[in-house]
């Protein structure tokens, strides 16, 4: 089933329980969502594997609505850029297309989901960096950076729980590898040492393949931009390795 069809089943019942997330997809359904299903997952409601998908495909519509304030305007190359990362089917643009409206107008602010989101994946996790990584996508699609929106990706990264290295080593993945400190992408210093730089870049090249990126959990539509991620990973350590003479 596609991650369409997993949102139309949640907003018909299956549900990502209280919270603004619970209240937005409640609100596609014309009704706030009661969370009958996960309560039987352990006890541990937002932890099963198709809840994670819902959650992360509805957190990162309701992030980039609430983005779209931040410069004050929807362009189009943005809903392309969102259409283009989820792969949302003609037949139900429409449906997607309000789910992002509801957001937009939604008078609560985007801290509410991006702390939900957080206390769903763990503060830090893996899986909250792959919605920043859809958020810095969709904001770079009309080819501009507004300094509004740079502001409010690094606030959502600070409340999923980001140190402000973090988001640079994000921020230089998505600015443009051939203008970007290859030494940020990577994470580590430039004092780093050969044996130390080959260890960081086989654990970031495990943590980013597409394959380990679908099994945490991430919609299947995203595998693209985790082989762009894992492209800029690569391009990264091939111009340190180059400059220190490296095979």
């Amino acid at each position: 089933m596609s991650i369409w069809g997993k949102i139309a089943g949640a907003a018909a019942g299956f549900a990502l329980g209280g919270g603004p997330l619970g209240a937005l997809l409640g609100a596609v359904a014309g009704h706030y969502v009661v969370d009958d299903v996960l309560e039987r997952n352990d006890g541990e409601p937002g932890r099963s594997d198709q809840t994670k998908e819902v959650a992360f495909t509805i957190g990162v519509i309701a992030l980039s609505a609430k983005m779209a304030k931040a410069d004050g305007v929807v362009t189009r190359d943005e809903v392309e850029a969102f259409n283009k990362v989820f792969r949302v089917p003609p037949n139900e643009a429409t449906n997607v297309r309000r789910v992002f409206d509801l957001a937009r107008q939604d008078v609560a602010g985007f801290e509410g989901y991006a702390r939900q989101l957080a206390g769903l994946f763990g503060e830090g996790a893996a899986m909250l960096e792959d919605v920043l990584d859809g958020l810095f996508y969709i904001a770079l699609a009309d080819g501009v950076m507004h300094p509004n929106e740079l502001d409010y990706l690094r606030a959502v990264a600070g409340l999923f729980g980001f140190e402000d290295n973090d988001f640079a080593r994000i921020k230089e993945r998505h600015m443009g590898p051939d203008a970007s400190d290859p030494y940020v992408i990577l994470g580590i210093s430039r004092e780093v040492s050969d044996q130390d730089l080959k260890q960081a870049y086989r654990q970031l090249v495990k943590e980013n393949h597409p394959d380990r990126v679908i099994a945490r959990g991430v919609p299947e539509e995203f595998v693209e931009m985790a082989n762009e991620r894992l492209s800029a990973i690569n391009v990264a350590y091939d111009r340190i390795a180059q400059e220190r003479g490296l095979n």
